[in-house]
């Protein structure tokens, strides 16, 4: 063996492209676990405890009471919609609320719709309300964010079910739709009834 021999490793092609192999395999189960999983079943840390401790002004222009933690622990159970007029799936999601309003279940069980008004101009939350129809029976402004921060809003739409007592009971992530009012919200609904 000559000393030229012994001093110049075997070369691996292939740890070339391992690099790339790992990028592209972190980048699939990244692809997979954003498009491939239900985002409304993400998990709530507040689902089984009260309600952050809060007092929103009354949103001005839609004649709707203010919100606050007090008015969920009243014995009646109430969902806490989660809104903005930035928000185009709120758009999308309204209809269903302004016929969930009407629903039978709610209207028998004394059921309430509360809106919170997240990070958004007074102004334009009126006006959003003014042109779709106003759903809520209390409305929350809560322009700073934080009151959604403290409830662990992801992003809006977002929709709680708040039993009597003032405990969450339930949590949506995203628009509902007239399937997912039906099949999802109602049954959690009920069962905060009891």
């Amino acid at each position: 063996m000559t000393a030229t021999e012994t001093s110049t490793p075997r070369r691996r092609p292939w740890l070339a492209f391992l690099p790339l192999a790992v990028f592209a395999a972190l980048a699939g189960l990244f692809y997979v676990a954003l498009r491939g999983g239900d985002h409304s079943r993400l998990p709530s840390a507040l689902v089984g405890k009260p309600t952050p401790i809060f007092n929103l002004p009354a949103l001005v222009g839609t004649g709707a009471p203010a919100l606050s933690s007090d008015d969920l622990r009243q014995g009646k159970v109430t969902l806490v919609n989660v809104f903005a007029s930035w928000c185009v799936p709120c758009r999308d999601e309204h209809p269903v609320l302004l016929r969930l309003v009407k629903n039978e279940v709610l209207r028998v069980g004394g059921v309430r719709l509360a809106g919170l008004a997240y990070k958004d101009e007074p102004a334009n939350s009126s006006k959003f309300l003014g042109e779709l129809g106003n759903p809520y029976a209390l409305i929350g402004e809560d322009q700073s964010g934080r009151v959604g921060i403290d409830w662990g809003v992801y992003g809006v739409p977002e929709t709680f079910v708040v039993r009597g007592d003032g405990v969450i009971a339930y949590k949506f992530i995203g628009p509902l739709n007239d399937d997912s009012a039906r099949t999802e919200l109602l049954p959690a609904i009920e069962k905060a009834m009891k």
